[in-house]
């Protein structure tokens, strides 16, 4: 008979503590911590409004975000129910766009949504507009394209955040992807039923200066002031059909927690929004995804325990996590301007079970 440890596979460290629900206090330890910092900064309201967040800024920080996408889609299959929804423009002023889709039963019941792709169609420039504009070099030629979400408030008031950012080339046409995961999921979270999806597309030049180009104002997207049709904005929604995919990790979003819950991640937003502290100094995002582990975990038998008996009862806990980006404000020298920071182990990407530490053993077969 083999030994009784043989059957057991290697234990390690998981990546994060308990996956207990992150608190308000835990999070601003850890923005503190990151900045060097011992209490909150005093900004003024007024010079927090009048921030211009700069492209090299908002670059660095959508970087991080689609960083953070990939490694929570990572691994993950989706499923045969993929979806399109087709957009379009409500309105243009200049080189912004407001774009808007109906978001009613798009997402299916029971899933999770792991990724959003919005595909806009960039048109031809006619060579008559080219000429127009003189010899472009490669850099002049380039505008910025920036999405942000939408956000109505219940007063009436609008509230944008950053979602994605790239370059485009005047010379160039057909889709131009971006990822807004983070939007939907701030839809989801934030927005009152049967409200649709809004994203405010701009165009912008990328460098600044008396020999800046106005070629930016060329990028056109399909059915910009045109009737629906080839061509027209599209969101792809890629989500898990938590009945077939549920066993990695993810709780029944229609049943509720109790004693026999198996352990699992459980979805839990946290509005930054909402905290006092961070209404005048966090700039970037209004709030995020965190889960939490919930559930309980099947104890090992009693020769187990008796061989190891430093060991406690298993526990459902953060074994894998990732880090949450943020744009916030800093004061230096009477002025005041934006930084982007990372935080460490703030979305739970993974729950599994463990004793005081240490992961679960899985059974090897004999």
């Amino acid at each position: 008979m083999r030994p009784l440890w043989l059957c057991w596979a290697l234990w390690v460290l998981p990546l994060a503590g308990p996956g207990a629900a992150l608190t308000e206090e835990q999070l601003l330890g850890s923005l503190l911590r990151q900045l060097q910092l011992s209490e909150v900064p005093t900004l003024d309201r007024a010079d927090m409004e009048k921030l211009v967040i700069p492209a090299h800024v908002r670059a660095q920080y959508v970087a991080l975000l689609r960083r953070s996408h990939g490694d929570r889609s990572r691994g993950k299959r989706f499923s045969q129910s993929f979806r399109e929804v087709a957009g379009r423009f409500l309105a243009s002023e200049a080189s912004t766009h407001l774009l808007v889709f109906g978001m009613e039963q798009r997402l299916p019941p029971n899933s999770e949504l792991v990724q959003a792709v919005l595909r806009l169609f960039q048109e031809p420039v006619p060579k008559a507009a080219l000429h127009r504009h003189g010899r472009l070099s490669p850099r002049s030629a380039q505008a910025r394209v920036t999405v942000e979400w939408l956000r109505v408030r219940d007063d009436g008031s609008n509230r944008t955040s950053l979602i994605d950012s790239r370059l485009v080339s005047v010379h160039e046409s057909g889709w131009k992807a971006f990822d807004v995961t983070e939007a939907v999921n701030f839809w989801q979270q934030l927005s009152r039923p049967r409200q649709p999806l809004l994203l405010q597309v701009s165009v912008q030049r990328e460098h600044l200066g008396p020999l800046a180009s106005g070629a930016h104002k060329l990028v056109r997207f399909a059915s910009q002031g045109a009737p629906a049709g080839l061509g027209e904005p599209q969101l792809e929604l890629h989500t898990l059909d938590l009945r077939d995919y549920g066993a990695q990790g993810d709780c029944d979003p229609e049943a509720p927690v109790t004693e026999g819950t198996r352990c699992c991640r459980q979805e839990m937003y946290t509005d930054l929004q909402g905290m006092k502290w961070a209404e005048n100094w966090v700039l970037e995002p209004p709030g995020f995804l965190a889960y939490e582990c919930v559930g309980t975990c099947q104890q090992p038998p009693e020769a187990l325990a008796f061989k190891w008996p430093f060991l406690g009862p298993r526990q459902c806990i953060a074994s894998e996590t990732a880090s949450l980006p943020m744009i916030v404000g800093i004061k230096e020298g009477g002025r005041t301007r934006p930084q982007v920071v990372s935080l460490p182990n703030m979305r739970v990407q993974k729950c599994s079970c463990a004793s005081d530490g240490a992961l679960v053993p899985r059974r090897l077969q004999p």
